[in-house]
């Protein structure tokens, strides 16, 4: 009998907490309707973004079948072969698969590590110019690289370091010093795409991490200040806390992409060059110039497909420490 007392009074316990979670649910049913009601217009206001990426985003994910298929344009996207894992056979298999994979994780991680590390810096200084003129000056000459494409960077680059005309052989012939055959030596192009990156993109990012630093509450640097703090403490202890989340989750941004090498940037400035492709040659490259070759779509959209998947699995990843350092700094 006192079994089955106990076990009458655990089923209505079991009732009663699925009521309560029922009756939870319907409060937030009713809550989100009539959110929706008083605040319409703002929701009204986000459909043409939901429909941009619902027809160029969504949409098109339809084409991953492509990936394991052997694409024909007559028999289209899904009249063509079914393949299976064929087409990754192409890329896994090839003798270039790992140089090109370390080659983009590489430079993607000098990219993020350097760039945000000028960027920070850079934000640090023009945030101490105290002069406005001096300040906006000084910043629209750092956004004006980002602005120029990289086909125009590929020809200042090449304005430096051509063998025979180049500015920096010039140089160093002044100086009594044998010319470089920069276009000939693949371990010096690592460091010149590292600093034009920087070169081109610091300004862009100066200008996201100087609206944070905009927020900051200024009574906590008269705060500082009455306390005896100087500058570097107040940037230590002030300015740098306050970067942190949006550094981490620019981050968080950026790893998703690390195994997208930038095209536009790493052919712009290398274009063909065979003898340099050991330290440059990327994914996205190495795939433009098989599909240029072979015209084979289903291969490149398998190696597009791997770069995608395996992106997303490290932003999760990322995600979860960034989680566990910081909640607040985390995407999701």
């Amino acid at each position: 009998m006192n079994e089955l007392k106990q076990i009458t009074l655990v089923d209505d316990e079991i009732v009663k907490s699925k009521k309560c979670i029922t009756k939870k649910k319907a409060g937030i049913i009713y809550e989100n309707i009539k959110d929706f009601r008083k605040n319409k217009i703002y929701y009204l206001l986000t459909v043409p973004a939901l429909l941009f990426f619902a027809v160029f985003h969504y949409l098109p994910m339809v084409g991953i079948v492509l990936a394991f298929k052997n694409y024909k344009f007559d028999d289209g996207i899904f009249g063509s072969e079914w393949v299976g894992l064929q087409n990754f056979k192409f890329f896994f298999l090839s003798e270039y698969a790992l140089t090109t994979t370390f080659n983009t994780l590489f430079l993607n991680f000098m990219f993020i590590l350097f760039g945000t590390l000028c960027q920070v810096c850079f934000a640090l200084l023009l945030n101490e110019i105290k002069e406005k003129f001096f300040k906006k000056i000084f910043q629209s000459f750092m956004l004006f690289p980002y602005f120029i494409s990289w086909v125009v960077i590929s020809n200042f680059v090449y304005s430096l370091f051509s063998s025979d005309f180049g500015v920096i052989n010039n140089i160093l012939k002044d100086f009594g010093m044998n010319p470089v055959n920069w276009y000939s030596t693949a371990s010096y192009w690592p460091t010149i795409l590292v600093f034009t990156y920087i070169w081109k993109w610091t300004g862009y990012g100066v200008i996201i991490y100087l609206a944070v630093i905009a927020g900051i509450d200024s009574e906590l640097y008269e705060s500082s200040c009455i306390d005896g703090a100087n500058k570097f403490q107040q940037i230590k202890h002030i300015t740098i806390p306050h970067l942190t989340n949006i550094v981490i989750i620019l981050t968080l941004l950026a790893v998703g992409r690390i195994f997208y090498g930038d095209f536009g940037m790493i052919y712009g400035i290398i274009q063909d060059n065979g003898v340099l492709f050991k330290t440059t040659d990327v994914i996205d490259t190495y795939v433009f110039r098989a599909l240029r070759g072979t015209g084979d779509i289903g291969m490149a959209s398998a190696v597009g497909l791997y770069q995608s998947v395996v992106g997303f699995a490290l932003v999760i990843l990322s995600n979860m420490l960034a989680k566990k350092y910081n909640k607040d700094a985390a995407l999701f």
